[in-house]
């Protein structure tokens, strides 16, 4: 009998979680919910509200590079919830690291181009972003363990650059300049380089 045909002496997969306190190059993937809510700037479907009514960003990140490249883990980004404020406030601390981590921007960095590089227009900004992250562990609806991301590597972590690699010099060489140019409402602006951040090229 063919061995397309009886899987029985096949060999079990071999999967492990990727280790916790694994530092990551990776790339986040926004899978639309189709949820808008208009009052809150929520539109064009990126937000999910699940069957609780809690409304979050179902963020499926892609490891870009390195022993665990390929790998994919999945992570909610809490925007709303009946239970009070702190998820949305979880939410949108992870989302700030994200953009300091994408933009190679110094969490204490507070100059106009700074705070011009967390600000986003829509959800749909985040889709692509690619930035440095930690793995964790936490459990699934199962009761097992499972990889997420929680926690984004910003520039002031001793491996920052060795994680985002040639990535840094990129975003470092695009970003501030075309968020200088936006923060000063520059005319020059015309003559910076291309106004996508290094990460959505």
């Amino acid at each position: 009998m063919s061995v397309w045909n009886n899987f029985n002496d096949a060999e079990s997969p071999a999967f492990s979680l990727i280790p916790k306190g694994t530092l990551v190059k990776i790339r986040m993937i926004i899978k639309p919910g189709g949820y808008n809510d208009p009052s809150q700037g929520w539109l064009h479907g990126w937000a999910t509200r699940g069957d609780t009514g809690a409304v979050y960003l179902n963020g499926e990140f892609v490891v870009l590079e390195g022993k665990y490249a390929r790998r994919k883990l999945w992570s909610l980004i809490g925007l709303q919830s009946a239970k009070g404020p702190a998820w949305s406030q979880m939410g949108r601390s992870f989302i700030k690291g994200i953009l300091n981590s994408a933009h190679a921007l110094h969490p204490d960095d507070m100059s106009a181009a700074a705070q011009q590089g967390r600000c986003i227009e829509s959800f749909g900004d985040l889709d692509g972003v690619v930035f440095a992250g930690k793995v964790d562990w936490e459990k699934d609806g199962y009761g097992e363990d499972k990889a997420v991301i929680k926690v984004p590597i910003m520039p002031d972590h001793p491996q920052y650059r060795e994680v985002m690699g040639a990535m840094t010099s990129a975003s470092t060489a695009v970003t501030p300049a075309h968020l200088v140019a936006a923060a000063q409402g520059a005319d020059a602006a015309t003559n910076a380089p291309s106004t996508r951040p290094a990460w959505a090229h």
